[in-house]
C-alpha cells in the first residue's frame, strides 16, 4: 500500500481496476497501449493503493508476464472462467482497498493527466461518482465513421464539472463504499450497456453523477470486419434491452428526467432525434478534428452499414429478444 501523503493535492486513497474480458475480440496489443498510458500519468499509478488486472483468461501468457516485469506494480487476480465485463468489474471494487475505484478499460488511451482530473473532484466529500469524456479514436474513413456512429460520443469542449445523466466504465470513478451498497447490475440481458440502467438506477435514486470534461478517453474502434458486424448489431441488441427496462423502472414521479434523456443518442423515438444526433456529432468532429471532413463522403458508406447494423440488431432483438446475444457468445466459444 502505498503512502497516501505522497498524493498530490491531498487526494483520497485509490484504486485502480483493469479487466481483461474486453480482450476475447479486441486487439491484445491494445492492452499494452492502455496501461503505457496509464504509466504515464501524473500523478503516478504508483500512488494507488493497488492497480488491480482482473485477469479473465483472455490475456495471452506471455503477454501477461511481459506486463507483470515490465510494470511490477501491476497486481493480477485470477477471475474465475465465464466471468462477465460487469462481474468483473465489481469483482474489482470488493478486492480493491482505496476508498476511490477508478476504472479503464484495455482498448483505451489516457490523456497524462486523466487520473489527476478524475480524482481531484472527491476532494469534496459529497462526491460519489464522477465520470470522463470518452470518443473514439481510428484513422482515415473507417474512423470518421466510426466517430459518426459508434457509442462514444464526441468531446464536448466544455471544461468545467457538471451533472451528467451517463458514465462510461472505461473512464469512471466511484467511492468505493457508495459502488458497492449501489453496485452496478451484472445479470442483465445486455452484452454492454449496463451502466446505462445503473446511470437510471442512480438518478432516480437522487444521486448526482458527476462529469469532469477534461478526463479525456480515446476508446479504440471496432477491430476487424468480425468484431465490427458483431458489435453494431449487439448495440441495437443493447439498446432494445436499454429502453425496455428503463422503461419498465421509470415509474418515479420524482424523476425530474426525460427518459429519452438518460438513453443520450439511444433513442429510435424518431428521425428528428436521429437527424439531431447526427448533426451535433458532424459539428462536433470538424471542432476536434477537422481532418474528418476530408474523410468524409468516404465514410458515409461505412457509417450508413454500421446504422443498418444497429436496426438489424434492434428489430432482431424486438422478435427474438435474446437470440442475438446468445448466437454471439457461441460464436465466440467456438472461435
Amino acid at each position: 500500500m502505498m503512502n497516501q501523503e505522497l498524493i498530490p493535492n491531498r487526494c483520497p486513497s485509490f484504486s485502480i481496476v483493469l479487466e481483461t474480458e474486453n480482450l476475447a475480440n479486441a486487439d491484445a496489443h491494445g492492452l499494452v497501449r492502455s496501461i503505457a498510458s496509464l504509466a504515464a500519468q501524473d500523478p503516478s499509478p504508483t500512488y494507488a493503493n493497488e492497480v488491480l488486472l482482473v485477469e479473465s483468461g483472455d490475456t495471452p501468457a506471455e503477454l501477461l508476464k511481459q506486463l507483470r516485469e515490465t510494470y511490477p506494480w501491476i497486481t493480477v487476480h485470477y477471475a474465475p472462467n465465464g466471468t462477465t465485463y460487469y462481474q468483473a468489474k465489481m469483482l474489482g471494487a470488493k478486492l480493491a482497498t482505496g476508498e476511490i475505484i477508478i476504472y479503464y478499460d484495455s482498448d483505451c488511451l489516457y490523456t497524462p493527466d486523466w487520473l489527476q482530473t478524475i480524482l481531484t473532484p472527491f476532494q469534496d466529500h459529497t462526491v460519489q461518482i464522477v465520470a470522463g469524456e470518452t470518443t473514439t479514436g481510428g484513422r482515415g474513413a473507417y474512423g470518421t465513421a466510426m466517430a459518426l456512429t459508434y457509442i462514444f460520443p464526441q468531446f464536448s469542449q466544455q471544461t468545467q464539472l457538471i451533472p451528467t445523466t451517463q458514465y462510461f466504465l472505461n473512464n469512471v470513478a466511484f467511492r468505493r463504499e457508495f459502488l458497492l451498497q449501489n453496485p452496478i447490475p451484472t445479470s442483465l440481458p445486455l452484452y454492454r450497456g449496463n451502466c446505462v440502467v445503473h446511470a437510471h438506477q442512480l438518478l432516480s435514486q437522487g444521486y448526482t453523477i458527476w462529469q469532469h470534461p477534461n478526463a479525456k478517453v480515446v476508446h479504440a474502434p471496432p477491430n476487424g470486419f468480425s468484431h465490427f458486424f458483431w458489435r453494431f448489431l449487439l448495440i441495437g441488441h443493447d439498446y432494445y434491452w436499454q429502453k425496455r427496462l428503463i422503461s419498465e423502472e421509470a415509474e418515479n414521479p420524482n424523476l425530474n428526467i426525460e427518459q429519452e434523456d438518460l438513453v443520450p443518442d439511444r433513442s429510435f423515438a424518431g428521425w428528428a432525434g436521429k437527424l439531431g444526433v447526427f448533426g451535433d456529432r458532424l459539428y462536433k468532429m470538424q471542432q476536434n478534428n477537422p481532418w474528418h471532413l476530408l474523410y468524409l463522403p468516404a465514410a458515409l458508406p461505412i457509417a450508413l452499414v454500421s446504422a443498418l447494423l444497429i436496426y438489424a440488431g434492434y428489430l432482431i432483438t424486438s422478435i427474438w429478444p435474446k437470440y442475438l446475444l446468445n448466437t454471439y457468445e457461441r460464436v465466440l466459444g467456438d472461435s
